[in-house]
């Protein structure tokens, strides 16, 4: 697949690179290349960074971070045992815990919440750092809305990090997550005041929290050329609300 020239491959994280060291100069330079369109695309255009990942883990499946860039890749398109497979092999590899949230969030996504759960209270979760065990709640508490088990999601994500007034890199999906368990068990009132929450928290925009909270309010959004369209006796456009959840408020899924 073609890379653009202004590519060089310099771009990837430091640590990254110094694993790539222990290849041929002309190859660490070719994976490197492919890692960074792999991390440029995973969000807009996850087909295009799969095939880009699928290039690297060709030329050196042996490196730790090829492997899981793969796993990310393969995630990013729903690939899940693919992904599990290559989350795997990197831990092998590396003796990290770090990937363990998402790995059990795979399990989720192959039909195995009680997999998930199983792995939620492993003795790895005392390992990861305060991110990663966040990351975990979020999973476990899906896995239990996947087995139907609305009350004990909501419980699983009250913790001194959903309490906290301080706002972290992951406040924003942990009250996401917390409002929209919470209307699913019919506490509308309370899910309205998490999902306001989650807006003033969410800095970068990463949860659709904002149109959560005007679809229960019952606020309705159009654009200009909607309005033009209905001046000319067109329609109304849906309500910003019918966008959906954020895929990452619980895990990187609901």
């Amino acid at each position: 697949m073609p890379i653009p020239e202004e590519v060089t491959g310099d771009e990837i994280d430091k640590d990254v690179r110094q694993e790539l060291q222990s290849l041929p100069k002309t190859l660490a330079e070719d994976v490197a290349r492919n890692l960074v369109m792999v991390a440029r695309l995973l969000d807009e255009d996850p087909e295009a960074a799969y095939a880009y990942s699928k290039i690297a883990l060709r030329l050196a499946s042996r490196v730790a971070a090829v492997r899981e860039a793969g796993g990310f890749a393969a995630y990013a398109n729903q690939k899940y045992s693919e992904a599990l497979a290559e989350f795997r092999a990197a831990r092998r590899m590396t003796g990290s815990v770090e990937l363990w949230p998402v790995m059990a969030d795979c399990e989720r996504g192959l039909g195995r919440p009680e997999k998930a759960l199983d792995m939620a209270g492993a003795p790895e979760v005392h390992k990861l750092d305060k991110a990663g065990q966040v990351e975990m709640r979020l999973v476990a508490a899906g896995a239990r809305r996947d087995m139907g088990q609305l009350d004990a999601a909501i419980v699983t994500l009250q913790s001194p990090e959903l309490a906290s007034n301080s706002v972290q890199p992951w406040t924003a999906r942990l009250r996401y997550a917390y409002a929209d368990a919470l209307l699913a068990a019919g506490r509308e009132q309370e899910a309205r005041e998490w999902f306001a929450k989650a807006v003033e928290s969410d800095r970068d925009g990463s949860t659709d929290a904002s149109d959560r909270l005007a679809e229960l309010d019952g606020v309705e959004f159009m654009d200009a050329l909607d309005e033009e369209r209905e001046g000319e006796g067109g329609v109304e456009s849906p309500s910003a609300g019918n966008r959906g959840a954020d895929k990452d408020a619980d895990g990187e899924k609901d």
